[in-house]
């Protein structure tokens, strides 16, 4: 019988720092391409592992037209579909997710020497709410394998009903943070602390 477990685990730090980034991202976004930005979603759900998130963006993905073999690809870090204008993002996107929403600044600057600032803002608006989808859809995803009989052997109810109540007490708190962050005109984007 498989066990089921999180590829990644994160906490409720990780998820209120990735919940005022995504909102604040919200403030700022303009638009990327639909398709460039269910690539990027794609990619950072793979690094996640959020079962849930990876359902909703296959579903999006086939709404707009990926096929199977592309979306296959993508959750499994394959470039084969990778176009070569996408590649910086995307791989950018699996650092971000990787470094838990604290990428280092170069890796970042690469993205603005290669887009521009306000494309790389949007790239990154794309990442932090997928981020923050799938913050919450981790720990979802454990409590729905639970409810199954199939609980993550490295999860607790505990931790999954509180992950659940906690993102609805801290809503307004984190959106009151990312409200204040976005007038005092503060870096939509945390870095990696310099060594």
């Amino acid at each position: 019988m498989r066990a089921f477990r999180f590829k990644r685990k994160l906490g409720f730090r990780d998820c209120y720092s990735a919940m005022v980034l995504a909102y604040g991202a919200s403030l700022r976004r303009k638009k990327i391409d639909p398709r460039f930005e269910e690539r990027i979603m794609l990619a950072v759900t793979e690094v996640n592992g959020c079962e849930v998130c990876s359902y909703a963006h296959t579903r999006a993905a086939l709404k707009k037209g990926f096929s199977k073999e592309e979306i296959e690809s993508l959750l499994r870090r394959s470039p084969a579909y990778v176009r070569a204008e996408e590649a910086q993002a995307i791989l950018f996107a699996q650092h971000y997710a990787d470094s838990k929403g604290r990428p280092d600044r170069e890796a970042y600057e690469t993205v603005v020497q290669e887009y521009g600032p306000e494309t790389s803002k949007d790239i990154v608006a794309a990442i932090q709410i997928v981020m923050m989808g799938n913050m919450i859809g981790l720990p979802l995803s454990a409590l729905m394998s639970r409810l199954r009989g199939k609980p993550y052997a490295n999860s607790t109810l505990l931790y999954e009903l509180g992950m659940q109540i906690s993102t609805f007490i801290v809503f307004p708190v984190s959106l009151f943070h990312a409200l204040l962050r976005w007038v005092g005109r503060r870096e939509s984007i945390r870095f990696a602390a310099a060594e």
